[in-house]
């Protein structure tokens, strides 16, 4: 099924180009294959099977990294999942955290079942009632230039953007699935020893 909305595999790809030290948290399924189609590299932590994880994983890596830029790349179910973690990262003062929810209004790892925001529940709407410092909805893929400037600025708190996106199933691009491998490059790249 393929709707109205932007291309998430460009406008990825050009978020990720706009901040190329940002640490990168993902979301399971397709904000994985698309961080991966971006390049991939030791600054991706890609969650597999951590449904509803991946914005309260990148608000503690925020916290433990706060002189980085940390951005959160992932889907609309799996933000319907974590509501409790938009009320909680609202009430924090990390001001290096940027979520950024891929909403096509489907479950796309589970059979493109409609999602709740496909019918209508809003998620900026709700990271902005929570407290988030900013919030926005992006239609169109001529206003991801605009956010890339955006995410540039300080922040007065955590940041959350929607991008509506087209649902449509694009090929997979399958980063290592091997848990510790991915963590410990990450932990790399930050200068910390395995474990």
């Amino acid at each position: 099924m393929v709707s109205a909305g932007m291309n998430r595999r460009e406008a990825v790809a050009e978020l990720l180009a706009a901040d190329p030290e940002a640490l990168v948290v993902t979301g399971l399924g397709s904000p994985a294959y698309d961080v991966h189609a971006a390049g991939d590299a030791d600054r991706n932590y890609y969650l597999w099977g951590a449904m509803g994880g991946a914005a309260l994983m990148g608000f503690g890596l925020a916290q433990a990294q706060p002189e980085k830029r940390v951005m959160v790349v992932t889907g609309d179910g799996e933000m319907l999942m974590a509501f409790g973690a938009l009320a909680t990262i609202a009430i924090s003062d990390v001001r290096n955290l940027d979520i950024i929810v891929l909403d096509n209004g489907h479950y796309g790892e589970t059979g493109m079942q409609m999602s709740h925001t496909g019918r209508g529940v809003d998620l900026a709407a709700m990271a902005s009632a929570a407290g988030f410092a900013e919030t926005g909805v992006l239609t169109e893929q001529s206003e991801v230039a605009g956010l890339c400037a955006r995410l540039a600025e300080p922040a007065k708190g955590p940041r959350l953007f929607v991008l509506k996106v087209k649902a449509e199933p694009l090929p997979r691009s399958l980063p290592s699935r091997d848990a510790t491998y991915i963590k410990n490059r990450f932990r790399a790249h930050l200068g910390l020893a395995p474990n």
